[in-house]
């Protein structure tokens, strides 16, 4: 009896190890997509709730959505009296730098849970697009905490 009592918890053991391993194994793929949409939608409507926002005397934050998995947020910037060339020539690679970096630190768990950040900036006068960033967990050095 007693042999059989521990091949009982034997098997047990063995069945409950590997429920264990299931549920706490990878979770599904599409599961995963369907609920970072959906965290995605929470995030963006959130933060369009509070919109307009005035970053600095440059920048507005002026709208914020999501795009299944990624976030979308829109900046106007206002240029001054600089053109919308000459901003998109002299000022994209230190704004994709910056912008890259901020980020990275900033949106770091979301990045590494496949939920991805786009930003677009748009002049505020014109209207026209300046610049469009997308950042996902590949773009990020390994060493930004």
């Amino acid at each position: 009896m007693k042999k059989l009592s521990s091949i009982f918890l034997a098997l047990s053991i063995s069945l409950i190890a590997s429920e264990t391993q299931t549920r706490t194994g990878t979770f599904p793929e599409k599961e995963m997509k369907t609920q970072n949409k959906e965290i995605a939608q929470m995030v963006a409507k959130e933060i369009s709730s509070t919109l307009p926002q005035i970053i600095d005397k440059y920048t507005t934050l002026s709208s914020v959505k999501n795009n299944d998995t990624t976030l979308v947020y829109t900046f106007e910037i206002n240029t001054g009296v600089k053109s919308d060339e000459t901003v998109q020539k002299e000022d994209r690679t230190r704004m994709k730098q910056a912008v890259t970096t901020g980020i990275c630190q900033s949106s770091r768990k979301f990045l590494e849970a496949g939920i991805n950040t786009s930003y677009v900036y748009v002049s505020a006068k014109t209207k026209v697009r300046l610049f469009q960033f997308d950042i996902a967990q590949k773009d990020c050095p390994t060493n930004i905490n």
